[in-house]
């Protein structure tokens, strides 16, 4: 890099400070970051050089002192999978993908934010369901028709399979089958029973190799292991998308809204949630249809007495990307005991993402991505987040028995 500095002894002072600071700069900004001297210089040299004291050192970081450029905050998305695919050759496929979902999860972003508005918001007039027996709202029907028109304008997606559709879609195409295709499963509302009344909501996708030859449902029904990218959009006070790709780590965009463009810019590189956390997230109101080793767990960890020795606390929106989004960043675990979260569409793309944080999804005795899905709608329960807390979880008996319906 280049080094604009007044004295000798300041050039002298600048690098020593630098080598120090190596490990800082690299998660700071790469560029111009301006150091007064008066902070570098000592105070033999203060005395000697007043006019030098004043002046700032300009920096302009080299490479040398910086991790890849993609760590730097405020990358945009196609920037960013654009530079992440010269370590995979045959990534443009993918990355399209992956845009058609980011287009689609900000124009819904909009109509959730409007949806007050618009009429938008109770459940659909038609009075319909969706594959799972589910009643659906005005905005679970909007967001289904959405996400699902912008894969299909996708060239590289061939199969695609929706939690509000009964069975997976195949789409026609002319690209020959030396090229790779791809398989995207999605629930493109989570958490809509809260949107009557803005509590954040989200979409989850998870993302496969199409396999020539395949039926549709055998391509849907691949293990989460397979998956080649997953993530998911936070709609809240900043909407977000996570996204995961394989043995490449996971990072979070934020929607900015001050421009024209709406970009998605990098705010998490290579998040990695903390091995341990102080939080749990799971419905407290359910404690008596527990099983007995959950409530033991619970009552354990509540109380100080688990492998940690702190006492935890609860922090639960019911609303599933809400709670996973809040478990990545602070640690401690989300999840649901019972059947409930569906295997290919929820389960599968957060237990990968959780995975390439560093974390672990798990069903309460075995690895989430290691389930073979045997029914496209499948439930399971589920639980995600770091890797300590789980592990101590999957030693008691967690899953909930029973199939029991709540109202609310």
């Amino acid at each position: 890099g280049e080094y604009f500095c007044t004295t000798r002894v300041g050039i002298m002072a600048f690098v020593h400070y630098a080598v120090i600071k190596q490990k800082s700069l690299v998660a700071s900004q790469n560029r111009c970051q301006v150091l007064s001297s008066s902070a570098l210089v000592s105070n033999t040299v203060v005395g000697r050089n007043r006019r030098a004291q004043r002046n700032l050192f300009k920096v302009v970081c080299s490479s040398e002192l910086h991790a890849r450029s993609d760590q730097r905050t405020g990358l945009a998305l196609k920037e960013f999978l654009k530079r992440k695919r010269t370590l995979d050759v045959d990534r443009s496929g993918l990355d399209s993908v992956i845009d058609s979902i980011a287009e689609a999860c900000r124009e819904l972003s909009e109509l959730i934010a409007q949806a007050p508005l618009k009429d938008l918001l109770g459940l659909d007039s038609s009075g319909t369901f969706n594959a799972t027996g589910d009643s659906q709202k005005k905005l679970d029907v909007l967001a289904n028709e959405l996400v699902t028109s912008y894969l299909m304008k996708s060239q590289y997606v061939r199969v695609l399979a929706s939690e509000e559709e009964d069975e997976p879609i195949e789409i026609p195409t002319n690209i020959s089958d030396d090229v790779t295709q791809y398989v995207v499963v999605f629930d493109p509302l989570d958490g809509s029973r809260n949107i009557d009344v803005s509590i954040p909501t989200g979409t989850i996708f998870g993302i496969y190799e199409y396999i020539p030859g395949e039926s549709k449902l055998a391509n849907a029904l691949q293990a989460g292991s397979k998956q080649v990218a997953a993530g998911y959009a936070l709609y809240s006070s900043a909407t977000q998308l996570g996204i995961s790709l394989r043995n490449q780590g996971t990072h979070i965009f934020t929607l900015n809204r001050s421009t024209q463009q709406n970009e998605w810019l990098l705010s998490h590189h290579n998040l990695i949630i903390p091995a341990r956390g102080q939080l749990y997230s799971l419905n407290d109101g359910r404690y008596f249809d527990w099983s007995d080793g959950l409530r033991k767990y619970i009552d354990t960890i509540r109380q100080g007495f688990g492998q940690s020795g702190k006492k935890y606390s609860a922090r639960y929106v019911c609303s599933l990307v809400a709670d996973f989004h809040r478990t990545l960043i602070q640690g401690g675990w989300a999840g649901n005991p019972r059947n409930h979260l569906r295997l290919t569409y929820e389960a599968n793309p957060l237990g990968f993402v959780v995975e390439e944080a560093g974390g672990r999804g798990s069903d309460g005795t075995d690895r989430l991505l290691d389930v073979i899905p045997t029914e496209l709608h499948q439930r399971i329960p589920v639980f995600l987040g770091s890797s300590e807390d789980i592990h101590e979880l999957e030693q008691y008996d967690v899953q909930q028995k029973g199939s029991q319906k709540y109202a609310i």
